[in-house]
């Protein structure tokens, strides 16, 4: 199974979260259902607003952390502009830009 870079937005605010996962479906209900003070639970609910593929863990945490930097930031408000079909659940959303 491969592993995916992921943007969240915030719908309450338009904030935005970068993370990865190998499983985009199971990791947004647990954004959208946090416990405790997290930075996600103050600012939920979250949708998709950006996916990438990863062949691996590896890949997809250096791109996290590039995208979690300062020089990384720019092109993390970019992607996440890219129109989305906007949905709670990813299923059927494709990865990338659309």
């Amino acid at each position: 199974m491969g592993f995916v870079v992921y943007i969240l937005r915030s719908v309450r605010d338009g904030s935005l979260y970068v993370g990865h996962t190998n499983n985009l479906d199971r990791r947004l209900l647990l954004h959208n259902n946090p416990r405790g003070k997290s930075y996600t639970a103050k600012r939920g609910p979250w949708v998709v607003a950006y996916s990438e593929p990863h062949s691996d863990r590896s890949s997809a945490a250096l791109r996290e952390r590039f995208l979690k930097s300062v020089g990384g930031s720019r092109e993390k408000k970019r992607l996440a502009a890219i129109p989305r079909l906007w949905k709670i659940g990813t299923s059927d959303l494709p990865a990338g830009p659309l």
